[in-house]
């Protein structure tokens, strides 16, 4: 789909160029980002720490609230310790420039950009085939140490991954994971995906994620293994990069009843989706996650614009990659927003 600009940032609907859409893209899953509370909680972290920590982690003045955020963090991840970041990408980078000093990294299929170390070659296999090779492989190679790393949830295909595979292992070995669309959204708590992680005592896990996919925070935490986190706190990806906007730390720590209810309201809402679109096949998403992949859809990005309604379709992850045509369910829908985009579907 050609590119369309705006002047404002969509919620639930978008305006371009004076004409008002339906807006099914994106992400903000849980609709924080134009929630009337979770604004007003910004506004008094802006009015509390202003609009930036005018100093690095690392310097001699530092700000507790940091502190009280990665504790929350880890304990949300289910880890010894965190390390926070002013964007998913780069504690995703900071994750795997440590990584890399721990061992060889396999790269699982599809793994995401943010993730590359370099120009990695991402294996084309399928994830079961892939996953039985490398079990073969770590497990075959007592004297070589290996970095398994991966995506926790496949935007482009609706999938979370299985990690069942992993007690399979034999050898130790380090699995980082990118849980950027699992946390907040999955498990009962959106703890992400550490809640399907076999505790298996050959692997040990560390966890990269975004927290403005689901929360509207601007930025990133790494989570893992006490000694892995002081480590990743001496890169100079943490110690030489501005912190974390501190009023978004601030909102994040005082919203957690909000995070459950919008997180409530989202399951809610997919629910009710595909309770209407149960009969539209070329709707993929197995895993009852807010994006619905729509397989085999050349031009529906265009009938779907011309009734109003803006949906995901761009190349990714490069410009030129085939694009992907996705409809991205947050909290901010209502059910009458979905039920004009399911009768449009259905009357295709």
């Amino acid at each position: 789909m050609q590119a369309q600009f705006t002047h404002t940032t969509p919620t639930g609907k978008t305006n371009i160029s004076g004409k008002e859409y339906l807006f099914f893209s994106g992400f903000s899953y849980l609709g924080l980002h134009a929630h009337p509370a979770f604004k007003e909680l910004l506004k008094q972290g802006i009015d509390e720490y202003g609009t930036t920590f005018i100093s690095s982690r690392i310097a001699n003045t530092r700000l507790h609230l940091y502190d009280e955020l990665e504790h929350a963090l880890a304990v949300l991840q289910q880890q010894q310790a965190a390390a926070t970041f002013s964007s998913g990408y780069l504690a995703s980078q900071a994750a795997v420039q440590y990584a890399a000093t721990q061992g060889e990294l396999l790269y699982a299929p599809s793994a995401h950009p943010a993730l590359w170390k370099g120009q990695p070659v991402i294996p084309a296999q399928e994830w079961s085939a892939w996953t039985a090779a490398t079990v073969e492989k770590i497990n075959a190679h007592p004297d070589n140490s290996f970095v398994i790393v991966t995506d926790s949830v496949n935007p482009l295909t609706s999938i979370i991954n299985d990690f069942s595979w992993l007690q399979a292992l034999q050898r130790h070995v380090l699995v980082l994971i990118d849980d950027a669309h699992g946390i907040g959204v999955i498990g009962e708590e959106g703890n992400g995906i550490v809640h399907t992680l076999p505790q298996h005592p050959p692997v040990h896990y560390l966890l990269a994620a975004s927290l403005t996919k689901a929360y509207s925070a601007q930025g990133g935490v790494v989570s893992g293994h006490a000694s892995a986190i002081a480590a990743i706190k001496k890169l100079p990806l943490f110690t030489g990069a501005t912190p974390m906007m501190p009023a978004n730390a601030w909102a994040f720590l005082q919203s957690f009843s909000l995070h459950g209810e919008q997180r409530q309201l989202l399951q809610q809402r997919i629910s009710y989706f595909e309770s209407l679109t149960g009969n539209v096949g070329y709707l993929h998403n197995p895993f009852h996650l807010p994006v619905f992949l729509l397989k085999d859809s050349a031009g529906i990005e265009k009938y779907l614009l011309e009734h109003d309604i803006m949906i995901s379709s761009f190349g990714y992850p490069n410009p030129d990659s085939p694009p992907v045509n996705r409809i991205i369910v947050s909290a901010q829908h209502s059910e009458e927003d979905l039920y004009i985009l399911h009768k449009l579907l259905v009357n295709r």
